[in-house]
């Protein structure tokens, strides 16, 4: 199960208490204080890793808690200190605090580690209140409370590439064709509830990540359809395409939809949840170019996308891997140079 949020309380350690001891060995009649000071306690560790890809593990551990150190011991020997509690979590995890709204740390490497809460200190033991006026001082301090908080996780995921579009244009046939991931595919609206992640080789040494996000409507942004629930997923990405359909007429009709009127919607959905994503790279994709009434309409849509817009464009079929090596040559290329080449440009493959 797919699970992108997680509210869960984590306690670091108490430290160890300071003990209360004096020295006592044949032949030394009056030994001083000897009380060792307590351990400290346990921090909380959290972790980015590869092998962790959603929140799930916090759906029924929500509360999660460090070592205490252990008390000091005669013999100045200081207690030992509290294990800390290492929590793996995906890369692409915001930590915040969940009573301030703080962001503590944003998880965007493997092997990033964050300490997000601190373990107590050890308290005194009595060999540290000897003075010149008290030589046998009884009193030792108790150990230190570690941090406790309320986190909430929010997992991005980060993908060079995010396919958006519509309900059923093809997204998840396409992003199976090209990896190794498998969605769910079915021809109803809404099949994909969750983001799929998948890795395209499309170089014998060279991969890039694709993040197939769930169908978007009008609207999205203000929580209808899935809403705002995976929008956030398209802040991580670097490049976005656009996956567009063809219609047979009479559901056009009855739908009111058309490939340039189903791009300019989803744009404005990007615009409205996070203005900055109309600034990174597109490219225009229309998808079942395999049916003779998409075909009809490919070159009328490549003259308005390039000539118009000015953006790349590509006829593909996800379901006969029509154009779909272009189509991976385009992205691995352009992920590798941070943007795409020119619409009139050759593409690099071919010169």
């Amino acid at each position: 199960m797919f699970v992108d949020e997680a509210t869960i309380e984590i306690h670091a350690g108490r430290g160890g208490d300071g003990c209360s001891s004096f020295r006592r060995e044949k032949y030394v009649a009056r030994g001083g204080p000897d009380g060792g000071d307590g351990g400290k306690g346990g921090d909380v560790v959290f972790v980015a890793s590869n092998n962790q890809h959603t929140l799930s593990d916090f759906r029924h551990k929500r509360s999660l808690k460090a070592e205490n150190g252990r008390p000091g011991e005669g013999r100045q020997c200081t207690g030992a200190g509290g294990a800390d509690k290492v929590i793996p979590i995906p890369v692409g995890t915001l930590i915040y605090d969940a009573d301030t709204g703080e962001l503590i740390a944003d998880m965007v490497e493997v092997g990033q580690r964050v300490v997000a809460a601190r373990g107590g200190d050890g308290g005194r033991g009595n060999m540290n209140f000897k003075t010149s006026t008290n030589r046998a001082p009884r009193k030792c301090t108790p150990g230190y409370p570690g941090v406790s908080l309320t986190l909430n996780l929010q997992l991005k995921l980060i993908a060079d590439v995010g396919l958006v579009g519509f309900p059923s244009v093809g997204k998840s046939t396409l992003i199976a064709t090209v990896s190794s991931a498998r969605p769910r595919v079915a021809a109803y609206p809404f099949t994909t509830l969750v983001p799929n992640l998948g890795v395209v080789n499309w170089n014998p040494l060279e991969e890039f990540t694709i993040a197939d996000i769930p169908g978007l409507i009008e609207g999205a942004h203000e929580g209808k359809g899935l809403g705002v629930q995976f929008l956030k997923h398209i802040e991580r990405t670097n490049l976005i395409v656009h996956v567009l359909e063809v219609l047979p007429e009479t559901e056009a009709e009855a739908s009111g939809r058309d490939p340039v009127k189903d791009f300019e919607v989803i744009r404005g959905e990007l615009a409205g949840y996070n203005p900055a994503l109309l600034d990174l790279p597109e490219l225009v994709c229309l998808n079942k170019i395999d049916l003779p009434y998409v075909a009809e309409r490919e070159e009328e849509l490549r003259a308005y996308f390039e000539d118009e817009l000015g953006l790349p464009f590509i006829a593909i079929s996800a379901a006969t891997h029509t154009n779909i090596d272009e189509l991976k040559k385009m992205l691995g290329h352009a992920v590798k140079q941070g943007e795409f080449d020119a619409v009139n440009d050759t593409p690099w493959w071919e010169e």
